[in-house]
């Protein structure tokens, strides 16, 4: 997405160690015309599987995944990474390792809004280890509900994320993937959209 990798190379910032700080306009202080744009082309690339849910993980997927969720006309579901004193029963888990915040976190989403009949898109801001995704697809199968595929705003190409989705036989779609940081300098490889 052209759109995304102009925004990246104007207003991201390499900080060494494979991190790429976005949080001018997605993991801070949100660009929702960005977002919405976002949301359109998740929506389009995703139009014809029957998608009935969007599913991210708190914080900074939410604002990806709630466009791509109102393109689609569907909910939006959100895996919280803080258990509430009002999420007692039926509630689906999984284990989350971040690399940025180094930290193992129990993430929940509440059982009684994923449905076997659910077909899933997951939408995250990154994909890097792939740690996140991996959570949310746990979860999704404990709920007995199906992925259609997984929808990253931006992916490192240069770690194994995608290849443990691709191995778990489910669909990526990146829109600005990065090759490598060179000279704090963000080198992008080619989109899937």
């Amino acid at each position: 997405m052209k759109l995304l990798e102009e925004r990246i190379l104007k207003d991201g910032n390499v900080l060494g160690e494979g991190i790429l700080k976005v949080d001018s306009f997605l993991t801070h202080q949100v660009d929702f015309e960005l977002m919405q744009e976002i949301g359109k082309v998740f929506a389009e690339k995703y139009k014809d599987v029957g998608i009935t849910k969007v599913v991210t993980i708190e914080a900074s997927g939410i604002a990806p995944a709630i466009y791509a969720a109102q393109a689609l006309n569907v909910p939006m579901i959100f895996a919280k990474k803080h258990k509430n004193i009002t999420m007692t029963e039926g509630i689906l888990t999984a284990e989350v390792y971040s690399f940025t915040k180094q930290v193992t976190s129990t993430v929940s989403i509440a059982g009684k809004f994923l449905q076997e009949d659910d077909v899933v898109l997951i939408v995250d801001d990154f994909l890097a280890n792939g740690q996140a995704a991996k959570g949310l697809l746990e979860i999704i199968q404990q709920a007995g509900a199906t992925v259609a595929g997984v929808g990253i705003v931006i992916e490192k190409s240069f770690q194994t994320g995608r290849a443990l989705l691709e191995e778990a036989g489910v669909p990526v779609t990146s829109l600005a993937r990065i090759q490598e940081f060179k000279d704090n300098t963000v080198v992008f490889t080619e989109a899937d959209a």
